[in-house]
């Protein structure tokens, strides 16, 4: 693994096993895009790559030549105007009104390791020989503003961590309009582009289409990830699946306002950029001060998606998440909402766990309504201190009885929002972000706060870290349940408005982070009506997401299957709800809600008393089980067999790094009748190896690795013609799980 500059063709090689990337400082000083894919050799010139002529109604950059365009060449982070019509990665308004800049090539420098960005979440090493870094200084000489372009490159994975630095060396003031993390121009548009798009209760759904000349794009201007499109898109071949073929992903490490676009030209050459979204963005660069974009993931895979996907699996569960509880086996939960709202005492809450413990729970965790006046949805969010009425010995004596009874126990904060019945909002009605002179809209009867000030997130970390200091609290769901409109802050003058999303987000980050740091062993999980701001960023400061509000067995095979495509398994919050599921009021089997469940953090959101005595033993088996293969689901290699977006059966299984064990699950949506004899291929085991298969703990028979991924498990079920008598009949959403161990 290295970086290499080439110093006769100015030609930057960035390496490990398994890919390569290639640029060059072109003629006009300017950086230039040569290659990214596989790995190829090193060598001093690559200059043939740098393909430039003479077209019909072009501009050129030289006056004394007909071949430099900027529209025709691949660049490494392009602007608008100076020969390129193509949209840029940067704009920077002047004084004067003008937006073109010309950033050449000063210096590099390259090392070993990775740099921390200052305020915001990235991807790290832990020591140096994980990875190398390349920082490119470029200057605008007439600006007299520096642009560092920082690329990482890592060793174990087939990934490339991008940002980008500005900073004002000058004495004049001006306003960034656009700074996206990376900008990528590939050499032709053979390519389909996945998107992960829905909406709340149908997150991160499938999405797929064929480039075509013009601009493809997903993206966020809510001020959150959202629910609507995630930070993540995909290019593949045609011909590639989940096993092979080119593929690569790109992610960006961000929980705000973003931009994930695809622009093909008319000579078909793709251009990826992903960033902070530009509409309503400026940031003033003030002499002396700098900007710092967030960072941008690039894994290239030749062997599909799930190659793809498995490298994001790695990275960002051992070198993203951080902390505590990065590598830890984590509780299994009972969360109180779905089971009894708003309407609860202490005593309900008492007896709800008890009967959690009893079952094998390890963490229970009250959500909404403890604080305050918060009895409904309308009132006291902002009033971070007991209701002394349903608690009479507050959070401290409820942490205290739960943790007696042999339990963790967990706590729900929104922390982001306020209610205009609340002592805070009273105290300080300009603390929410509102425009002046305008309407401010509500959602859920609550209003954000202003995030931006500095004062405002002292405040709130001051009060719940009062809460947090003085109770036996061991877990934190951290809800955001609305989107930010209105968007002004009486905090900052005219020239700032256009930074306040970001800097909202940035004051996010600070109070994650100072928590995190005062109360390193508590488990954070962030949430944002289920999964509505779900993204690499918050990883960084909570190892586990709530995947989304919607808990229905067959819902979350396809909210799941979509959130593996870039997300470690570990992080997706699962529970097992009641049924009819509040969502869809669909009636699914216990155990299929625990087998889709089991691949993820697992939990209940129900009252276990209000289940029979033969689906309580359902659940304890659960939980045994997940206790059992926890570290192999959370840490194992991920596939993903049949999709949920494409028929009637879904498969994924997980391997450990050893090949040793394995899990498959297996899920059926509509029962069928007299039909075909089946098998599923597996993949990821030892072709040598013999396992011993088990299901439900009955020997299924021994198999060797070859077999199970040749052949195929036979997934043969009832439906198959007549029912045997020693056959387990099926139904609508049944499903299966199944062990692999490998024989000594």
């Amino acid at each position: 693994m290295g970086i290499i500059f080439n110093e006769g063709s100015k030609e930057f090689h960035l390496y490990n096993d398994r890919i390569s990337y290639l640029m060059k400082v072109m003629r006009n000083g300017q950086m230039g895009q040569l290659y990214f894919g596989k790995r190829i050799p090193n060598k001093e010139n690559y200059d043939y790559l740098m393909e430039n002529r003479y077209r019909p109604v072009t501009s050129y950059v030289f006056d004394d030549e007909y071949s430099f365009t900027l529209e025709h060449l691949k660049q490494e982070y392009p602007a608008y105007g100076t020969t390129d019509y193509r949209m840029p990665a940067l704009e920077i308004v002047q004084p004067n009104g003008s937006r073109i800049t010309d950033f050449r090539y000063v210096s590099h420098k390259i090392y070993p390791g990775k740099p921390q960005l200052k305020g915001l979440p990235a991807t790290y090493t832990e020591s140096g020989d994980e990875a190398d870094t390349l920082e490119l200084l470029l200057r605008d000489d007439l600006l007299q503003v520096e642009m560092t372009l920082l690329y990482t490159i890592f060793q174990r994975e087939n990934a490339i961590a991008r940002s980008v630095r500005f900073e004002n060396k000058g004495k004049e003031e001006y306003q960034l309009t656009s700074a996206m993390s990376f900008s990528l121009d590939l050499p032709d548009d053979e390519y389909e582009w996945i998107q992960f798009s829905g909406a709340w209760g149908r997150e991160r759904y499938v999405k797929t289409r064929a480039l075509q000349q013009g601009i493809q794009s997903v993206g966020s201007v809510r001020g959150a990830s959202s629910h609507h499109h995630n930070p993540f898109v995909m290019l593949k071949r045609p011909t590639a699946d989940e096993f092979q073929g080119e593929v690569m992903g790109f992610s960006l490490v961000y929980s705000g306002n973003f931009l994930a676009q695809a622009e093909v030209d008319t000579y078909k050459v793709t251009r990826v950029m992903m960033g902070i979204h530009p509409l309503g963005f400026s940031w003033c660069l003030k002499p002396g001060e700098e900007f710092q974009t967030p960072e941008g993931v690039m894994v290239y895979s030749t062997e599909g998606m799930n190659g793809m996907s498995q490298a994001f699996h790695r990275l960002y569960r051992t070198r993203l998440a951080r902390g505590y509880w990065r590598d830890r086996e984590r509780p299994v939960l009972l969360n109180n909402w779905e089971a009894t709202y708003f309407d609860f005492t202490e005593e309900k809450l008492i007896e709800i766990a008890k009967n959690a413990k009893e079952d094998g729970v390890e963490l229970f965790v009250l959500d909404d309504g403890w604080f305050s006046t918060r009895c409904t949805e309308t009132s006291g969010l902002g009033d971070w201190w007991p209701n002394m009425g349903r608690l009479p010995e507050g959070i401290k004596g409820l942490s205290e009885k739960v943790e007696a009874l042999g339990l963790k126990f967990g706590l729900w904060f929104e922390l982001e929002m306020v209610n205009k019945d609340s002592e805070l909002y009273r105290s300080h009605p300009d603390w929410i972000i509102h425009t002046p002179g305008r309407h401010a809209s509500h959602g859920r009867k609550q209003y954000v706060l202003d995030f931006s000030r500095k004062e405002v997130v002292d405040y709130i970390y001051g009060l719940v870290a009062k809460i947090l200091r003085e109770s036996k609290i061991s877990y934190v769901k951290w809800d955001m349940n609305r989107n930010i409109t209105e968007c002004f802050s009486e905090g900052f003058g005219a020239k700032h408005q256009g930074e306040i999303f970001h800097r909202y987000i940035l004051g996010l980050y600070d109070l994650y982070d100072r928590l995190n740091r005062e109360f390193p062993q508590i488990l954070f999980e962030s949430c944002a009506s289920g999964g509505g701001r779900f993204d690499p960023g918050l990883l960084y400061y909570a190892p586990q997401c709530w995947t989304s509000d919607d808990t229905d067995g067959l819902e979350r095979q396809k909210i799941q299957y979509g959130t593996s495509y870039a997300y470690p398994v570990s992080s997706m919050g699962a529970h097992v709800s009641i049924t009819p599921n509040h969502q869809l009021n669909r009636v699914t089997p216990l155990k299929t809600r625990g087998n889709v469940a089991a691949f993820g953090a697992f939990g209940y959101e129900l009252d276990l008393a209000r289940l029979s005595k033969e689906e309580r033993e359902i659940v304890k088996e659960q939980i045994r089980f997940v206790k059992k293969y926890r570290k192999l689901i959370h840490t194992g290699n991920f596939y993903r067999l049949l999709s949920p977006f494409e028929g009637n059966f879904t498969a994924w299984m997980v391997v450990s790094e050893d090949k040793k064990q394995a899990i498959v699950a297996y899920f059926k949506t509509l029962n069928d009748v007299n039909r075909e004899f089946r098998r599923l291929q597996l993949k990821g085991l030892d072709e040598g190896t013999v396992y011993q298969m088990t299901e439900e703990g009955k020997d299924s028979g021994c198999f060797f690795g070859s077999e199970l991924m040749n052949i195929g498990m036979v997934t043969t079920d009832a439906s198959a013609g007549e029912v045997p008598a020693d056959m387990e009949p099926c139904s609508d959403f049944w499903s299966r799980l199944v062990v692999l161990n490998a024989k000594e």
